[in-house]
């Protein structure tokens, strides 16, 4: 019989298996997935015969794609609010995450983009493999990093978090432990075998020292081969250098006037994505490393995901990416030069009494943050 729950759940040994199960779909996150994952952290939270979770994905493809972008746009594009109800939860499900007393092991194989990373890079032990490919690629649908995406990114080294928030670019393990979106580089075929090894591990610190024994340091594959090496380190130089702005239009400058053909390949990448999206990104980006947390920059991020929500860029986004695919998004505005501060300083301004806020933060209310 084949199981079509979206969510397993299994106790082996001392650790609870937590697996999304729409392999179809690369696993995307549905809000029922989210109120069952939450359920089961509560579960385990209380289970005292429990050490750690172990999150993984069902199939071949990867942990997790993100949300379920058409869900999301077929309610947007209705006038629902079905999305805010999702985002509110799978928010505070991020937090929770961070914060979770137990050990939380993300095996991050394979495909993890949005709402995967969120399901993952905020967990306690993240392992990474040679087919990890990581990325918050909103931009590209006319949306904004979000579930506690751009706090990740701000305390990336240097402006790396800015590079990969912009461009929405995928990164393998070794790029992903150098930007802090992950912790360990485990090969996919030693993963059944760490598994087997939490189930026995009995405290926090055991389980820990299992993850630990497993570890390795990434291979120096060939580019595009399993195990390709970083990229990043070794570009840090014009990367810092060129987005170290709070504009946008000066970011598209510098990166113009680098003498680095891998720049010249960013103003492209950059040329195609959604003007308003990626002015918000960068402000969304700098706000988040001054707000400290992520429980306030997950507030911040409810914002904005509201507000974007409004906009005709998102529609459009996942109509021309994912949809009908022809890659030729009509963005509104179609410019950088169009979108002023005033219209970007609108994406944070407390939301009023028609929407409450999400209130993780301390001090934070239903009307905004004290």
């Amino acid at each position: 019989m084949i199981d079509d729950r979206p969510v397993l759940l299994e106790t082996r040994g001392h650790s609870l298996h937590i697996t999304l199960s729409r392999p179809r779909a690369i696993n995307a996150l549905t809000h029922t997935m989210v109120r069952l994952i939450d359920e089961a952290l509560t579960a385990a939270e209380r289970d005292g015969t429990v050490t750690s979770v172990v999150l993984t994905g069902a199939g071949e493809r990867g942990l997790c794609a993100g949300g379920d972008i058409r869900a999301l746009h077929d309610d947007t594009r209705a006038g629902g609010r079905a999305s805010l109800d999702f985002w509110r939860d799978e928010y505070r499900l991020n937090a929770r995450i961070a914060r979770f007393p137990k050990p939380y092991v993300a095996l991050m194989d394979g495909i993890v983009m949005g709402g995967g990373v969120g399901v993952s890079a905020h967990g306690s032990l993240r392992i990474v493999t040679e087919r990890s490919r990581v990325a918050m690629p909103e931009t590209a649908i006319g949306f904004v990093p979000d579930v506690g995406g751009t706090h990740l990114l701000a305390a990336a080294p240097g402006e790396l978090g800015t590079h990969l928030a912009l461009t929405g670019r995928s990164v393998g393990a070794a790029d992903a432990l150098l930007c802090g979106l992950a912790d360990h580089y485990v090969p996919t075929r030693r993963l059944p075998e760490l598994t087997e090894a939490l189930a026995v591990s009995v405290t926090a610190d055991e389980v820990e020292r299992t993850v630990r024994r497993f570890a390795e340091e990434p291979p120096a594959g060939e580019p595009g081969e399993p195990g390709e090496p970083g990229e990043l380190a070794a570009q840090r130089d014009w990367i810092d250098a060129c987005y170290a702005t709070d504009s946008v239009e000066e970011i598209v400058r510098r990166l113009e006037d680098t003498a680095v053909p891998a720049a010249a390949d960013v103003v492209a990448e950059l040329g195609g994505r959604s003007p308003l999206a990626l002015k918000v990104t960068l402000a969304a980006v700098r706000r988040a490393a001054r707000l400290g947390s992520l429980e306030a920059a997950l507030d911040q991020e409810f914002r904005v995901s509201a507000r974007i929500r409004e906009e005709p860029d998102f529609v459009e986004g996942v109509r021309a990416r994912i949809i009908d695919k022809d890659g030729s998004p009509q963005w509104k505005p179609a410019t950088l030069a169009e979108v002023d501060d005033s219209t970007v300083a609108r994406f944070f301004a407390p939301l009023g009494p028609d929407e409450p806020e999400l209130g993780l933060a301390p001090g934070a209310t239903a009307t905004g943050t004290a």
